[in-house]
């Protein structure tokens, strides 16, 4: 399937309803646009959802490994270094 589209002055591109519809895409998926030596290649991007843990979590994961350690009789892991929290 070909389509025309137009570029905005904001730079937006929107994709006709048949090619989106043809593609599978909906409202927020994202995409990755890549520069070719055909042209400009527009492809679905996958997204995998990070699950973030607070600090209390960190420490009842660390407990859950001290005690699985204890009762099959092995040294406890060691510490985990903790991430910094992302700056929003």
């Amino acid at each position: 399937m070909r389509a025309t589209v137009t570029i905005s002055s904001r730079g937006v591109v929107t994709l006709p309803a048949k090619l989106r519809q043809a593609l599978g895409l909906q409202a927020d998926d994202h995409l990755i646009a890549e520069a070719t030596p055909e042209g400009l290649l527009l492809r679905p991007a996958v997204t995998v959802p990070i699950e973030l843990y607070t600090p209390a979590r960190q420490r009842e994961f660390d407990q859950a490994e001290a005690e699985l350690a204890a009762q099959l009789g092995r040294k406890p892991a060691p510490k985990r270094r903790r991430a910094r929290a992302a700056k929003r």
